[in-house]
């Protein structure tokens, strides 16, 4: 485990700056969040470099070589969501009160993300005590559909064998997450006067036999699913809209699906499944309906085996530093975990905070966790960079 002191003044300063920082999604603007992240990595050595995916939104990737070894990475994200209304101080001023630090972003995520960066110094300071690679690699968007990391991982990114993602979780180990795929589907029908609807199809009638084989396709095929950490898969509609006139038979009518995905499912079979069940309506019930586009989500489903060292290491420096139901978890949404695994990382989530109250007016990070963190993280990455004379 390791000693080193952790600066908790410059942590509660960093996090001042990066909530002062507004980097609401949408629209992210997450390039000067990326450029004061950028600026303390080079200070203390790194060579940081800024990814520019779109106008305004960047990625941060700071890399120290030192010696041989596997790459080590930490990695979570820029971009919060909206402030919203509600809150009883400024969202984007830190305020501290009762052992907790208050600001939109305070968990999710530049709380880890400063955390991440105080571990990271303190491991420049002392290449004595690990051997390898070691990354930050800090994304735009993920709050949206991580386009930050999904262009991180399209331009050639280095093999990655072992990151740890910044997300609350209490500083608990999670393991594996969901993933989702959203198709918006358009039902079709035939336009009308509405004084005589028979000699039109309605478009919503329509829907309504559709919405049925929906709730049915999740009650005996898609809930039947389940995996130890994430739950059951689901399929419902999240989103409706039907219709453009008062008086005409609507023509069509639209609905978003929300289909969550658990570890070992694949996006190509559940996309086939999709269209095998809009095939199902139309061959038994003769309902016309396509899918016209798939709404941008985080990405699909992952899983680190619990086995995996790195699991180990992070379970064993989450107990020792104060988290006695360390697990391993598994998220019931999304994250960037799923990207780094796509490089061939085996990784772990883990961050200060409640995911409970991350996206709610008044967000909050406990600062005896978001202190504590750093130390997670320090552990974590020196048992999975162990210098050459430890061996």
């Amino acid at each position: 485990m390791s000693v080193y002191d952790v600066d908790s003044m410059r942590m509660k300063q960093n996090l001042a700056t990066l909530v002062g920082i507004n980097t609401e999604n949408p629209p992210g603007r997450e390039h000067e969040a990326a450029e004061c992240v950028a600026a303390w990595l080079n200070s203390v050595g790194f060579d940081v470099s800024l990814s520019g995916y779109a106008e305004g939104r960047s990625n941060v990737i700071a890399v120290l070589k030192n010696g041989a070894g596997p790459c080590f990475a930490f990695n979570t994200h820029l971009d919060t969501v909206p402030a919203g209304t509600g809150w009883h101080t400024d969202a984007f001023t830190l305020t501290e009160r009762d052992g907790r630090l208050y600001g939109r972003g305070a968990c999710d995520a530049k709380g880890p993300l400063v955390a991440m960066v105080e571990a990271l110094r303190i491991l420049a300071i002392h290449q004595e005590s690990w051997s390898g690679t070691l990354m930050g690699v800090f994304t735009a968007d993920e709050e949206v559909a991580s386009e930050g990391a999904k262009f991180y991982v399209k331009e050639a990114a280095p093999e990655i064998d072992f990151v740890v993602i910044g997300e609350p979780t209490s500083n608990a180990t999670f393991s594996a997450h969901k993933g989702s795929l959203r198709p918006r589907v358009r039902v079709q029908g035939v336009a009308a006067h509405s004084g005589t609807p028979e000699l039109g199809v309605n478009a919503i009638y329509q829907s309504a036999k559709l919405l049925g084989l929906i709730e049915q396709t999740h009650q005996q095929q898609v809930h039947c699913r389940c995996h130890a950490l994430v739950g059951h898969a689901s399929l419902t509609v999240t989103r409706i809209h039907g219709g453009h006139a008062d008086n005409i038979v609507p023509d069509s009518c639209e609905l978003l699906l929300d289909r969550r995905m658990v570890p070992g499912e694949s996006e190509a079979d559940v996309k086939d499944e999709l269209q095998q069940l809009l095939d199902h309506a139309r061959d038994c019930t003769g309902v016309k309906a396509e899918i016209i586009a798939w709404q941008a989500t985080t990405g699909g489903a992952t899983e680190t085996d619990r086995n995996e060292t790195i699991v180990k290491q992070s379970l064993a420096a989450c107990r020792h530093h104060g988290q006695a139901n360390a697990g391993p978890f598994g998220f019931q949404g999304g994250c960037d975990l799923v990207h780094f695994r796509a490089l061939g990382a085996k990784g772990v989530v883990i961050g200060p905070g409640d995911l409970a109250v991350a996206h709610k007016p008044d967000e909050f990070v406990p600062i005896d966790e978001f202190i504590a963190a750093t130390s997670i993280y320090l552990d974590i990455a020196l048992a999975m960079l162990p210098s050459e004379s430890k061996v």
